[in-house]
């Protein structure tokens, strides 16, 4: 008998060759679960991530480069995974993008994008994947949201509406759910160090004629009371743990890992 306590059990991460979506992915087949990641990238570091979950952890891992952007995609994903490993018990949505513009700039294709890909593409996830899961009586379905799920910053509207929009459908099908033994869960996360945000900071410094470390704490790190980034370790633990039989009765819940952000 396996002490991990998803052995045998499958879990899928939308958005996962990378930052938060990986480690989550890596944070489940630490616990012994199939993994099935999803995102883009070059196809040489894809199978390079794809490869260490199955080596370091001793489990099966499976890449679909599904597009968060078309439902089709989507459900054959789901389908895969189900015919593959047998089942999809833990439904991880992390796939996300963001764009910055005033309202009336918005281009109309980047806000249909990004509702569709940081809010359509949980719903027709979960669509999928929720038969499954009451037929076997047990599921797990985390969605990650973002501190701006429960605040707005100026000139992303489309980021802050489509995080707003899940955490409302993390509540909804929380209520759905909530007598097959399935939870639905969201986390909101702030500023997460990541490759991404890594990437930002050199430009900014040019931009601003700020050093590094006033960039990191005056303009990233400004709306966050502790002054230091969430790590995507700490961001995985806690979906490891909304796995667990501790968290079953942690449903419809938002859980922000924001250094203080959202008490303010």
């Amino acid at each position: 008998m396996s002490d991990k306590i998803l052995s045998q059990k499958t879990a899928l991460v939308t958005g996962s060759t990378s930052g938060i979506g990986l480690a989550i992915a890596r944070g489940l087949a630490g616990q012994g679960a199939n993994v099935v990641i999803n995102g883009f990238g070059k196809p040489e570091d894809i199978e390079r991530e794809r490869a260490a979950l199955e080596s370091e952890f001793g489990v099966k891992a499976l890449y679909s480069d599904a597009d968060m952007s078309k439902p089709e995609a989507i459900a054959g994903m789901v389908a895969t995974a189900e015919q593959t490993f047998g089942s999809v018990d833990v439904l991880v949505n992390n796939a996300g993008i963001q764009f910055v513009s005033p309202i009336e700039d918005f281009p109309l294709e980047k806000w249909d994008q990004i509702i569709a890909i940081n809010l359509c593409s949980a719903f027709h996830t979960m669509r999928a994947a929720i038969p499954g899961m009451k037929a076997r009586g047990w599921g797990r379905i985390i969605n990650t949201a973002s501190a701006h799920s429960l605040v707005a910053s100026p000139f992303k509207s489309a980021y802050v509406s489509a995080k707003h929009g899940i955490a409302g459908l993390t509540k909804t099908a929380a209520l759905e759910l909530a007598t097959h033994k399935i939870t639905v869960n969201c986390i909101s996360p702030g500023y997460v160090w990541t490759p991404l945000v890594e990437h930002q900071i050199p430009d900014t410094m040019k931009a601003r004629n700020l050093t590094k470390d006033q960039v990191i704490n005056d303009v990233l790190l400004a709306a966050q009371p502790t002054k230091e980034f969430v790590t995507v370790e700490q961001i995985a633990a806690l979906a490891v743990f909304l796995c667990s039989d501790a968290a079953s009765q942690i449903t419809g819940a938002n859980l922000p890992v924001d250094g203080g952000w959202t008490a303010q």
